[in-house]
């Protein structure tokens, strides 16, 4: 694998969790409205990317070849809104580190299924038992996070 599609994975990883803290915070700065958070933040993301299409050749041929695609396709839209408002409605409740602990957790398991069977058309690749070890090891680590201060009480009393 190349490094630096590693480390800009890394980043993407980076931005995920202060994109959450950040709209958090636009939500609270506005009458906790989560809803009116995650739109304000799908519509600057809409913006720059209307503007980096823009200046990439224009919208016609692609907007054009948008009517011929079947509906599921349209769903990472909504998958992603909903991603949005999730992190901005549950990361004061829980905590940013819950919030993204859960999140890795959730995207460990569903990409495993997804690349070991192929799922919504992506290249199988089959995962290993290495893998699935790892996965284990992360998931143990969400474990931890989330109720190893529990777990040490416990032990104490």
């Amino acid at each position: 694998m190349n490094l630096i599609f590693l480390l800009m994975a890394f980043c993407v990883g980076m931005a995920m969790s202060i994109q959450a803290a950040v709209n958090t915070q636009l939500a609270a700065s506005i009458g906790a409205n989560s809803v009116v958070a995650a739109l304000v933040s799908f519509a600057c993301g809409t913006i720059v990317l209307a503007g980096v299409a823009l200046s990439r050749g224009g919208l016609g041929p692609t907007l054009a070849a948008l009517s011929g695609q079947p509906l599921w396709k349209f769903a990472g839209g909504f998958l992603g809104a909903a991603f949005v408002f999730g992190t901005v409605f549950l990361a004061p409740r829980i905590g940013l580190l819950s919030l993204i602990v859960l999140v890795i957790a959730g995207q460990l398991i569903t990409s495993m299924a997804i690349d070991h069977f192929g799922l919504v058309n992506m290249a199988m690749r089959k995962v290993s038992g290495v893998r699935v070890l790892g996965a284990c090891i992360v998931a143990l680590g969400v474990a931890v996070t989330l109720f190893g201060d529990r777990i040490l009480a416990g032990l104490r009393h």
